[in-house]
């Protein structure tokens, strides 16, 4: 077996933290045919002398890299603001400081108006998941993050907790049939789902989302990897709330979290290498590279990312419709929020762009779904539309361990305990996401007083994930 080589030890040999790093660490994946003394070796050549590996069929692309990489200017790059604009964060003693200076960064791009971090905000990939940033006619494809239009969708049900209690089984059994999840996967044959979302005109935009159809219609009404999830619950309402129209009372309700699977990911991937083409920022905001909204690029991402937000709203419909017609249930009220998203939205009397990583829009009076983990409540809000919080709020606990972490920290029958405790029934799911892997929820809604007001609280019963460490969050 291969020992791996990684980043530490492409550094040792002077390699930067930067592009050219992700491209050494991608040509190690198959290794050649070398061992990792070999393979470093060949790594430290290609550094000392990379006009010798221009043509080489395995390092050709990396001496290329490091080529262009030497040969650039500070005059070639955008200039960012010496310092970061302010911006709001909430429950700051629960953010990790890369969260921080990632949103740090985001603050000193010449296109943004406003940025605001919620309270379960962790490092990520340019904008950090849980960060909010309005920017003017600009937009930032890493700023909404690489499954576009992941969402929350929920159902509540005419069925009582007792009905829930006694008949445990059905409702796995539905759970079972009615879900599919996982990277890649979907369904083939008489098993493919229809939605009108598959005739949207918008397919037919440019070459890349024309290619992309049949993926989308394999792959609707199923589910992603990760954090992704469907689960039965119990919601409470303490008292009638009278614009749903739902009396006080505990009812069961189903509860989606996922978002525009393979279509997404392929559009954030695509646009994003583009953006960074023609928006040359300095190393430390590379990921932030935006599109003009006035060009053709920023226009094609637009409708690219709309029309992935549209697929993953129909992948929910798809599954919300099938289980009400599996338990023969009336639906109460439906809500559904979206985040990894962008919205045109007016900020201090101009239009904006705000980007929402992971965070969910609380305008006034707009309905959201905020849920813990798989052990931990959920929470039905109402927002209260907080300007300084850009009309947002967190789109969950966040996690407090990283998936590397967690899977090395917490054991099987460590898991197994808390979910017995808790009553909960799980089907599927790794180690990366367990429970102890997440902020207390209670803290984050403790950090968020100003930005919703609780509506109803989920208790979570059964979940299901994807069982084999895949993830498109």
């Amino acid at each position: 077996m291969n020992t791996p080589i990684n980043g530490t030890d492409l550094i040792a040999l002077g390699y930067a933290e930067n592009a050219v790093l992700g491209i050494a660490l991608r040509i190690n994946r198959g290794r050649n045919g070398f061992t990792k003394e070999q393979m470093l070796a060949n790594y430290a050549a290609v550094l000392a002398q990379p006009e010798n590996y221009i043509s080489d069929k395995i390092f050709s692309k990396l001496a290329s890299a490091i080529i262009q990489k030497a040969n650039e200017k500070p005059e070639d790059f955008i200039t960012l603001n010496p310092e970061p604009n302010a911006f709001s964060a909430y429950g700051l003693e629960q953010i990790e400081e890369g969260a921080l200076d990632q949103m740090r960064v985001a603050m000193k791009l010449p296109v943004t108006v406003a940025g605001a971090l919620m309270p379960d905000a962790h490092q990520g990939y340019g904008l950090p998941i849980g960060g909010v940033l309005a920017t003017k006619n600009a937009i930032i494809p890493y700023g909404v993050g690489v499954d576009i239009g992941c969402r929350m969708a929920l159902s509540i049900y005419d069925i009582p907790e007792a009905f829930y209690t006694e008949h445990h089984d059905k409702f796995k059994r539905e759970l079972v049939a009615h879900s599919k999840f996982g990277a890649g996967h979907g369904f083939h044959g008489p098993y493919k789902s229809d939605h009108a979302v598959l005739e949207s005109p918008h397919f037919q935009t440019n070459a890349l989302t024309k290619s992309l159809k049949d993926k989308a219609w394999s792959q609707l009404g199923s589910s992603g990897g990760g954090n992704h999830f469907v689960e039965f619950g119990i919601i409470e309402f303490e008292k009638e709330d009278t614009v749903l129209n739902i009396p006080k009372g505990k009812y069961v309700a189903l509860l989606t979290h996922s978002g525009s699977r393979g279509f997404g990911a392929t559009v954030a991937g695509h646009y994003t290498k583009l953006a960074k083409d023609v928006c040359k920022l300095p190393e430390v905001a590379r990921n932030l590279a935006y599109l003009d909204m006035n060009s053709a690029l920023g226009q094609e991402y637009w409708i690219a990312m709309n029309l992935a937000g549209d697929y993953a709203s129909a992948c929910h419909e798809i599954i919300h419709s099938k289980m009400k017609k599996a338990l023969g249930a009336t639906v109460l009220a439906k809500v559904e929020n979206h985040h990894n998203f962008a919205w045109k939205e007016i900020w201090n009397g101009e239009e904006v762009i705000v980007h929402r990583k992971g965070a969910t829009p609380a305008g006034k009076g707009v309905m959201g779904i905020i849920p813990g983990s798989m052990t931990a409540p959920g929470f039905l809000v109402r927002g209260k539309g907080e300007e300084n919080a850009i009309n947002s709020a967190s789109h969950g606990a966040g996690r407090q361990m990283s998936r590397t972490k967690a899977i090395k920290s917490i054991t099987k029958n460590e898991m197994k305990s808390i979910l017995n405790h808790h009553g909960v029934t799980l089907i599927g799911a790794s180690l990366d996401e367990a429970p102890m892997a997440y902020k207390d929820i209670h803290q984050v809604m403790a950090a968020q007083e100003d930005l919703v007001d609780v509506v109803a609280k989920l208790t979570p019963k059964m979940v299901r994930m994807a069982d084999d460490g895949s993830r498109e969050d």
